[in-house]
């Protein structure tokens, strides 16, 4: 990992966002859809978290949950703290004060993000405008310019429109929109998707440089595990609206706890890579989850108390936590709690 920094300072700090048992639902024909299920964890200053986990697993929502951007019928319960307020609940007019100066959010697919008949320019300009009354249009100017100039969009691009620019460029143009006011808080929601390799390592150094530089806190969504190794401090593994593993991410790379966090990276594609792994069966349908640990189902290391009984989080002597019975001393040889079959949890041969 590059241009990380997990000091005993940072890891002091004060959390610049804090969020404790939050859960978020969507209404449905067949009842309340839970996509997010009793989330808790914290960002620091210059921190950036990691969040990874398969599709469907409740990443996004819990971006735009924390944020409050949501779309109707969504109901969130629980508390995300930020400078001393809980964000839950607020009305509506004071979160949309927050978002923008204090808190920001980098969609994904800037293709459709960015309005087609809308110059680069009218962007910047409705942002600074709504958030910065007194600002004179050379002022907005002059500031906009030093975000793109900083995204690497020269200054002749500014009155163009979207369709000008490569899908790389648009991205940046994204990131200077959503940095241009310097919120304390950013929630990057996979900002490399679609783009080739090298336009992926210019956008993941320009979010190091923005931590660095502003000591911004930043959630990095992504499915890329190599982009987490390179670009964050901490990560947060998420399955079925719960996390289950969380700490520094050197550790949690090294020594993954939980089998699903350990299944995740036995699937990577690396050059020694013989065979392509993968998880068998499929995510639990969130409007009627399992009982018990939500990954047993596809679980190689299933016990039968995985299957009955939700499993606790335990902090592990590095600092991480996991939400597992296998780190719980003795759980293996006590009795009723022997390993499973694979036909009794459902997991499929992966021949």
């Amino acid at each position: 990992m590059t241009d990380t920094d997990t000091t005993p300072a940072r890891e002091a700090a004060t959390p610049v966002l804090s969020a404790r048992d939050l859960r978020v639902w969507y209404g449905s024909k067949r009842g309340p859809v839970a996509a997010v299920d009793g989330v808790t964890f914290d960002v620091r200053p210059g921190e950036t978290l990691g969040l990874v986990g398969e599709s469907g697993c409740g990443k996004s929502t819990l971006g735009r949950g924390v944020l409050g951007l949501l779309p109707p019928g969504a109901a969130v319960d629980g508390e995300v703290r930020f400078a001393g307020r809980n964000l839950v609940g607020m009305p509506a007019k004071d979160l949309q004060a927050l978002r923008g100066p204090e808190l920001g959010l980098i969609f994904q697919e800037p293709m459709t993000r960015l309005n087609p008949l809308m110059k680069v320019s009218d962007h910047f300009e409705e942002a600074l405008r709504t958030h910065n009354r007194g600002l004179g249009k050379a002022q907005i100017r002059t500031r906009a310019l030093d975000a793109l100039r900083g995204m690497g969009i020269p200054a002749s691009r500014y009155d163009s429109y979207p369709h000008e620019f490569s899908g790389g460029m648009r991205q940046r143009i994204m990131i200077a929109l959503a940095l241009v006011l310097r919120p304390a808080f950013v929630v990057a929601d996979e900002p490399t998707t679609a783009l080739d390799v090298l336009v992926e390592a210019q956008i993941i150094q320009i979010l190091a440089d923005l931590r660095r530089n502003f000591d911004t806190a930043l959630v990095l969504i992504t499915h890329n595990l190599g982009i987490v190794a390179e670009a964050c401090d901490r990560v947060a593994v998420m399955y079925a609206g719960h996390i289950v593993e969380q700490g520094d991410a050197r550790e949690v790379f090294a020594n993954p706890q939980h089998p699903y966090t350990q299944e995740l990276l036995r699937s990577t594609i690396s050059l020694g890579t013989t065979g392509l792994h993968f998880i068998p069966g499929a995510p639990p349908d969130l409007a009627d989850p399992p009982a018990g640990c939500r990954f047993h189902p596809r679980c190689p290391k299933a016990m039968r108390v995985c299957a009955d009984e939700q499993p606790p989080e335990v902090l592990l002597p590095t600092g991480s936590r996991t939400t597992c019975w296998l780190p719980v001393p003795d759980m293996t040889t006590a009795e009723g709690r022997l390993p499973l079959e694979a036909e009794e949890i459902g997991v499929a041969d992966e021949a």
